[in-house]
C-alpha cells in the first residue's frame, strides 16, 4: 500500500529515532524503515521532510531523510522485477520538487541531494529528465550567492557521473554537453575569478566593509566551476593523441588557469595570519588549478603543446622549482605540483621524436605522419625551453635542494623511523615534495642520461670528498652525502656506464659502514637502498662482501636503516644470479635478525616487508632443514600474533607454503605447526581472503606427505564446505582429492565415501567444461584403484557422465571434445573392470527415465550409443584409453543383441590395431617399468604413489588378444550364422590382420 501525506507523522518520528543513542529506540525505527523504503510514496514523505520549512532548524532530522533518500534512489529507481519501485507519476513528482528546492542551507544536505540527483539523471537524462541541464542553467542566471554554489554542486556531480558512462551513444550525449556548456560555464569562471581577484585587492587592504561569507561562497562556487570545466575538457572531447584534433578549449584555458595561478600567490604570505580561511582557499585553489592543467596535458597532449600553451607552463614550473619565492618554498603542494607537471611533460612519449619512417614515394599523408610532424615540432620547442645549462641547473638544483633530509626530516625519522623508512619509500609519492622530486629526478636523468651522468658523478664525488667516514654529527656535507648517494642509487642502470661499483662499494660504501655512530644511521640507510638497487652490477667476486654489508645493516640499532636492508636483501634473494653458496654460512644470523625485526615492527607494511624476505629466502636456499626448528618456532609465534590480520596471514600462508616445499618429504617434523594452522584456516568460518593461500598450503602438504597423517585425513570433510561456497578453486580442489585417492588408499574411501560421492555430484553437471576436465581424471583414478567399491558409490555421477557422453556438441571446440573423450573413457575403464555394473545401470528403468527427460529416446540400447561414441572417439586418445576402448569393445561382443554385428567389423578392426602395435605399449609399459625400479628406494610420495597405480593400472594387465578370442566365440556361440555372414563380409586384408593378431592359422 503507497504511503501519504498521513504518514508524514511516522516517518518524521522514525528518522528521529533513528538518531537516538539508545539501541532498544534506534533498532525498532531503522527496522521500520527499511520495511517502508520500498513501499510507493517513501520518498515523497523524504522529500516533504526534507523541504518543510519547519524543520529548517532540524538540519540532522533532514540530513538523515536525504541519505535515506539517496539510498532509495540508488535500489529503487530503476525499475526491477522483484519491487514495485517508484512510479512514473511520483518520478515525475520528485524530480520537480529537488529542482525546486535548489537553496538548501545545510551543506550535508545540498551535498546528498546532488549526489542522489546525479543517481537519477545517470538513468533518466536525456530520454526521462531532458531539460535538467537547461533549467539549472536558466536559474544560474538569476540566482544568489547561496543558490549558484548549490546549482553549481548539482551541475558538477551530474556531469561526473554522466562522464562514467560508458556506452558510444552515453559518450555522444556527454560529448554533446561539452560543446553546449562549456561557453557558459567558461564565461562563468572568468567572471567569479574577477570577482574573487577584487574581493582579495579589498581584503588585502584590510577593508571591514567587505562581506567575507559572500566573497567565500564565491570562491567555493569558482572551485566548482573549475572543476567543472576539468569534466567538460577531459571526458567531453576524445583525446587529441589519438585523434589528432586540435581540442580549442585547451588552448583557450589553460594560459588563463596559469594566470590565474600566478595572480593568486602573491596574496599566499599575507593572508596567512591575517585571513587563514582564504589562506586554506588559496592554497586549495593553486594546487587544484596545476592539477587540472597536468590533466588536461595527459589527456590532450597535442593541444597542450601548443606554444602558448606548454611554453608558459613550463616556464613557470621551471621558475618555482629552481627560484621560487620565499613565501612560495614553504608551500609544498604547488612545488609538488610543478614537479608533476614536468615530469608528465619530459616522459610524454607524444613529446618525443617517432623514430619510424614512411614508405617512400607515399604521397598520402598518414595520421601518423601528422603525428610524427606534431611530436617533432613540441620536442624541438621543448629543447629550446630546456637547453643543456637549465637541465644540469634542474638536475643539481634537485639532488643539492630537494633531495637533502630537513631538520623536520630527521626529527621524524628519530621519533618513528619505521613509519619514516614507509612514508618515504612506499607510500603515495606523489603527495610529499622528496619523494615527488626524485621520481622527476629520474625521468630527467633517463631522457638526459649522457649530459647528466658525469654530473651526479660529479656530484658524488664531491660529496664522498667533503664529508669522510669518520663523521660523527649531522652536519650539511653528510646531508648532501645522503642526497648524491640517494641520486646515484635511483639511476643505477644508466649510471653504471659512468661509475663502477666494485671500486665504488670497496672505496666508499663499505667504509662506510666501520663507523656505527647513531648519527650514520643516515649514510647507513642509503648504503642498503645503493646494495639493493645496483644488485645487477654486482658481479661474483664483490657479491660475498655485498652479503655480508646487509647482513651487517640487517643487525643495525636503527629500525628504518634494518628495513631497508630487509628490502635490499629480498632483491638479491629473488636475481637469478643468486649466489647461495657464498650465503650459506650468513643463513643463521640471518634468520635470528629477520625474527627479530618482524617482532620489533609494528606496521603491517613492515611486517610484510619482512615476511617477503624471509619467504624468498626459505624458496631460493636448498637446504632448510638444518634450519627447520627454528623457523616453525617463528611461524608458530608468528601466526599467534597475526589473529584478525586476514592480509599479514595471506603472507604468512605463502611463506609456510615455500617452507612445506622446501623441507619436501620431510615436511613431517613441522606437522605440530602446521596441522593446527592449516585446519584453522580451512574450515567454512575461515574469512574468504584466505581461501585461496589455505587451499594452495593444504595441496603442498599432500604434494609433500609421505604418508596419510590421522589430522589430515579428518580435514577431507572441508573440501565440501568449500566447494559449497564456490567452484572458483576447482582446480586446486581436485588435485587436493587426488592426493587423498593416492595417499589415503582403502582407508580414506572407508572414512570418507559419502563426502567423497556428494562432492563429485555436486561438481558433475554443475560446472563448465574447464571445470569438468579438471574433475574427470579423479573419476578415472578412482575406478582404476577401486573399481568393484567406486561405481556404486558414485552411481548418480556415472549416470551424469553417460548423458554428457551421449550428449551432442560442437565437435570444434576442443574442450567439449575433450570432456567427451575422456568422459568416454572413463565408462570404457567401468565396463571393462565392472562389467555387471554398467549393464546392470543401462538397464535400470529410473535411470532410462532420467535419460529421456534429458531428450533421449529408448529406441536404442544405451550400451549401443556407447559403442559408437568409442568407434568415433579411439583415434585421438592416449594408447591406454586406446586399449580400454578396444577391451571395452571387444565385451561388447558378448551382447545379446544381434545389431552388435552391424558393427562387427569395426570392432575388429579396432581390436586388431590395437594388438598389433602392442609393441610401441610395450615399450612404454618397459620405460614405466625401469622409473618405478629407479625409484624403489625413493621416500613414498604423492608422486611415487601416482605413478605406482599408474604402472599398476588392471588395463595394461589385461591380454586383449585372449579376451578378444573368448569373445568371438561367444559372439559365435550367440548369433551363430548371423555371425559367420558378418565375418564373411570383412575385407581380406583385415581379417588377414586379425588372424595374425589372434595368431590364428
Amino acid at each position: 500500500m503507497a504511503l501519504s501525506v498521513s504518514d508524514l507523522p511516522t516517518i518524521y518520528t522514525l528518522l528521529t529515532n533513528s538518531l537516538s543513542s539508545d539501541a532498544n529506540v534506534l533498532k525498532p525505527a531503522t527496522d521500520a524503515l527499511a520495511q517502508f523504503e520500498s513501499r510507493p510514496g517513501f520518498c515523497s514523505c523524504l522529500m516533504e521532510v526534507i523541504t518543510a520549512k519547519d524543520l529548517a532548524s532540524q538540519t540532522d532530522v533532514r540530513l538523515m531523510a536525504s541519505v535515506y533518500f539517496k539510498n532509495s534512489v540508488s535500489r529503487y529507481w530503476r525499475n526491477r522485477r522483484d519491487s514495485t519501485g517508484i512510479s512514473s507519476e511520483e518520478k515525475l513528482h520528485l524530480r520537480q520538487k529537488l529542482l525546486s528546492h535548489l537553496r538548501e542551507e545545510d551543506y550535508k544536505i545540498a551535498l546528498t541531494l546532488a549526489v542522489l540527483i546525479s543517481k537519477i539523471a545517470r538513468i533518466d537524462y536525456p530520454r526521462e529528465w531532458p531539460d535538467l541541464l537547461s533549467v539549472l542553467a536558466q536559474q544560474l542566471q538569476s540566482a544568489d550567492a547561496l543558490t549558484s554554489h548549490r546549482i553549481c554542486l548539482i551541475l558538477f556531480r551530474i556531469l561526473k557521473e554522466l562522464s562514467t558512462k560508458r556506452l558510444p551513444y552515453d559518450q555522444k550525449t556527454f560529448a554533446e554537453i561539452a560543446s553546449q556548456f562549456f561557453d557558459y560555464s567558461w564565461h562563468l569562471w572568468q567572471t567569479d575569478v574577477q570577482k574573487i581577484l577584487h574581493g582579495f585587492s579589498v581584503l588585502a587592504q584590510n577593508a571591514s566593509e567587505l562581506h567575507h561569507d559572500d566573497i567565500y561562497l564565491s570562491c567555493e562556487r569558482w572551485f566548482l566551476c573549475s572543476k567543472i570545466i576539468r569534466q567538460l575538457i577531459i571526458s567531453g572531447f576524445p583525446s587529441d593523441a589519438n585523434s589528432i584534433q586540435e581540442v580549442q578549449p585547451v588552448k583557450k584555458v589553460c594560459p588563463v588557469m596559469l594566470n590565474a595561478v600566478q595572480t593568486f600567490l602573491p596574496y599566499y604570505s599575507s593572508f596567512q595570519e591575517r585571513h587563514p580561511k582564504f589562506w586554506e582557499f588559496l592554497k586549495k585553489a593553486c594546487t587544484k588549478l596545476l592539477k587540472i592543467l597536468i590533466a588536461f596535458q595527459q589527456k590532450h597532449p597535442y593541444s597542450f603543446g601548443d606554444q602558448s600553451v606548454i611554453g608558459p607552463v613550463v616556464d613557470f614550473c621551471l621558475s618555482k622549482i629552481t627560484n621560487p619565492e620565499p613565501d612560495v618554498s614553504s608551500y609544498e603542494e604547488i612545488l609538488i605540483q610543478c614537479m608533476l607537471m614536468m615530469k608528465s611533460v619530459l616522459e610524454c612519449k607524444e613529446y618525443k621524436p617517432f623514430l619510424t619512417g614512411r614508405v617512400m614515394d607515399d604521397n598520402q599523408v598518414s595520421l601518423q605522419d601528422m603525428k610524427k610532424k606534431l611530436s617533432s615540432a613540441i620536442a624541438s620547442f621543448l629543447s629550446s625551453l630546456l637547453p643543456n645549462e637549465q637541465v644540469v641547473l634542474l638536475c643539481n638544483i634537485l639532488i643539492r635542494r630537494y633531495f637533502v633530509l630537513t631538520a623536520s626530516d630527521v626529527e621524524e625519522w628519530s621519533q618513528n623511523p619505521e613509519l619514516f623508512h614507509h612514508e618515504q619509500d612506499s607510500v603515495l609519492w606523489s603527495e610529499r615534495l622528496r619523494p615527488c622530486a626524485e621520481a622527476l629526478y629520474i625521468v630527467l636523468f633517463e631522457n638526459h642520461s649522457q649530459l647528466l651522468g658525469p654530473v651526479v658523478v660529479s656530484i658524488l664525488q664531491e660529496a664522498m670528498n667533503g664529508c669522510p667516514s669518520s663523521v660523527t654529527e649531522i652536519s650539511p656535507q653528510l646531508l648532501l652525502k645522503d642526497a648524491a648517494y640517494g641520486a646515484a642509487a635511483y639511476v643505477y642502470y644508466e649510471l653504471s656506464n659512468y661509475l663502477s661499483f666494485k671500486d665504488w662499494f670497496n672505496g666508499a660504501l663499505s667504509v662506510e659502514l666501520t663507523n656505527d655512530h647513531p648519527h650514520m644511521r643516515i649514510i647507513h640507510r642509503k648504503v642498503a637502498l645503493i646494495l639493493g638497487q645496483w644488485v645487477s652490477e654486482i658481479k661474483d667476486d664483490t657479491r660475498r662482501p655485498v652479503y655480508c654489508a646487509l647482513i651487517k645493516l640487517l643487525q643495525a640499532g636503527d629500525l628504518c636503516v634494518r628495513l631497508a636492508a630487509s628490502r635490499s636483501l629480498y632483491f638479491h634473494i629473488e636475481d637469478a644470479n643468486f649466489s647461495e653458496q657464498d650465503f650459506l654460512d650468513l643463513l643463521p644470523i640471518c634468520w635470528d635478525s629477520c625474527f627479530k625485526l618482524v617482532e620489533e615492527v609494528q606496521e603491517f607494511d613492515s611486517k610484510v616487508q619482512v615476511l617477503n624476505t624471509i619467504s624468498g629466502l626459505i624458496a631460493r636456499i636448498s637446504e632448510v632443514i638444518p634450519h627447520a626448528n627454528k623457523l616453525v618456532q617463528f611461524f608458530q609465534k608468528a601466526w599467534e600474533e597475526s589473529s584478525g590480520e586476514s592480509l599479514l596471514q595471506i603472507q604468512l600462508l605463502t611463506a609456510l607454503n615455500n617452507f612445506v616445499t622446501a623441507l619436501g618429504y620431510q615436511s613431517p617434523i613441522c606437522y605440530n605447526m602446521l596441522m593446527p594452522i592449516l585446519q584453522s584456516v580451512i574450515n567454512v568460518n575461515s574469512a574468504d581472503e584466505l581461501l585461496e593461500d589455505s587451499l594452495q598450503l593444504w595441496e603442498t602438504t599432500l604434494t609433500h606427505a609421505t604418508s596419510m597423517a590421522p589430522q589430515l585425513l579428518g580435514y577431507f570433510p572441508c573440501l565440501l564446505e568449500i566447494l559449497d561456497r564456490s567452484f572458483d578453486h576447482l582446480k586446486v580442489t581436485a588435485s587436493i582429492i587426488e592426493g587423498y585417492i593416492v595417499l589415503g588408499g582403502l582407508e580414506f574411501l572407508n572414512m570418507h565415501a559419502q563426502t567423497l560421492a556428494k562432492i563429485l555430484d555436486l561438481v558433475v553437471g554443475n560446472v563448465n567444461d574447464k571445470g569438468l576436465l579438471s574433475i574427470l581424471p579423479l573419476v578415472d583414478v578412482l575406478v582404476q584403484c577401486f573399481p568393484v567399491e567406486v561405481p556404486q558409490l558414485i552411481s548418480t555421477t556415472i549416470q551424469k557422465l553417460i548423458v554428457i557422453c551421449l550428449s551432442g556438441g560442437d565437435d570444434r571446440d576442443p574442450s567439449k571434445t575433450a570432456v567427451k573423450t575422456s568422459t568416454a573413457a572413463i565408462l570404457a575403464r567401468i565396463l571393462v573392470m565392472n562389467t555387471n555394473y554398467l549393464a546392470q545401470l543401462t538397464s535400470e528403468p529410473s535411470f532410462l527415465a532420467h535419460l529421456q527427460k534429458a531428450g533421449f529416446s529408448n529406441e536404442e540400447s544405451i550400451l549401443l550409443c556407447l559403442v559408437d561414441v568409442w568407434l568415433e572417439r579411439v583415434d585421438n586418445v592416449t594408447s591406454t584409453q586406446r586399449k580400454t576402448f578396444a577391451l571395452a569393445l571387444s565385451i561388447i561382443l558378448t551382447l545379446r543383441m544381434s545389431q552388435v554385428l552391424d558393427k562387427l567389423d569395426q570392432i575388429l578392426s579396432i581390436c586388431t590395431s590395437v594388438i598389433l602395435g602392442g609393441n610401441d605399449e610395450l615399450t612404454e609399459e618397459e620405460s614405466s617399468s625401469d622409473n618405478i625400479q629407479s625409484t624403489k628406494m625413493e621416500v613414498p610420495s604423492k608422486e611415487l604413489r601416482r605413478r605406482q597405480i599408474k604402472f599398476s593400472d588392471p588395463i595394461n594387465q589385461i591380454s586383449l588378444e585372449h579376451l578378444l578370442k573368448d569373445n568371438l566365440q561367444t559372439c559365435a556361440a550367440l548369433h551363430g550364422e548371423l555371425f559367420n555372414s558378418a565375418m564373411s563380409k570383412m575385407h581380406p586384408a583385415s581379417f588377414a590382420q586379425l588372424k595374425q593378431a589372434l595368431n590364428m592359422q
